[in-house]
């Protein structure tokens, strides 16, 4: 929290005096092709996107991101829904969306082109209480299966980098707790904050000190839409120098995830 802070102090003034400049007619051609802003939402990594309980309200850093570019785009904003980050990968095929929140990784920029990140977040183990394992490195060995959300950012990290241990695909990254608990599985992958929540809300389980990666997390278009994502990158820059990223992470509560600082590698 201390660095979102820094991030508000110092961008507060620029945010307020700063006019955004308009997109090119190219790039609102290709951000919003139908006469509206397509915004795939991942409901599945709650750093990003929750639904209001009572209301069902989308809300999250990612969309307050959405809503803004559709500000400035002058176009309505339609929220495209998803339960996980690779269902909204495959979705990119079928045009079914224009901007998208992913997390960076070389296989995904395939068929898109991606921001440089606005937000840092953890990818953490969970074991049962009573497993012997005690660190992420004793995680990567002969006989450990490790559940994880099919096509999620730590999926597709895991694919590369374990040797040993057997990756077990649940079908979105909520579910993978369920499914270490059910299939007596050795260790759950994800999202630290989504394992936090599971470890309050499930008997028996435990997190693992420390992480196993740091996601960064990006904006995302379709590729050929290079107009469009000119737009959206300095967009995103804008946004973490003005403090608009920092401020969402506070309103929403989210605690855990950082800023990408400017001049984070993509």
């Amino acid at each position: 929290m201390q660095r979102i802070a820094v991030f508000l102090v110092a961008a507060l003034a620029a945010a307020c005096s700063s006019t955004p400049p308009k997109p090119s007619p190219a790039a609102l051609a290709e951000l919003a092709p139908t006469g509206k802003l397509r915004s795939a939402i991942n409901f599945g990594n709650p750093v990003l996107a929750s639904k209001d309980p009572a209301t069902g309200e989308p809300r999250g850093v990612s969309v307050d991101l959405s809503r803004e570019l559709a500000r400035r785009l002058g176009v309505p904003l339609e929220i495209v829904p998803y339960a996980a980050a690779g269902r909204v990968v495959e979705a990119v095929k079928t045009g079914a969306w224009d901007v998208a929140y992913v997390a960076i990784d070389p296989l995904r920029g395939v068929d898109m082109i991606q921001s440089p990140p606005y937000v840092v977040i953890e990818g953490s183990y969970l074991v049962p209480a009573e497993s012997p394992i005690r660190s992420n490195a004793e995680v990567d060995r002969e006989g450990i299966r490790i559940a994880v959300g099919k096509g999620s950012a730590y999926d597709l990290f895991l694919s590369r980098e374990i040797k040993r241990a057997m990756l077990v695909r649940a079908p979105t990254s909520p579910q993978v707790v369920s499914m270490m608990i059910r299939e007596n599985l050795e260790v759950a992958a994800g999202v630290r904050q989504q394992l936090e929540a599971d470890a309050k809300r499930v008997a028996g389980v435990r997190l693992l000190p420390g992480r196993f990666m740091v996601i960064n997390q990006a904006m995302a278009v379709p590729r050929g839409r290079d107009a469009g994502a000119r737009y959206v990158r300095d967009f995103i820059e804008e946004m973490k120098a003005s403090g608009f990223v920092a401020q969402a992470l506070i309103r929403h509560r989210v605690e855990g995830a950082a800023v990408a600082s400017p001049d984070d590698p993509r």
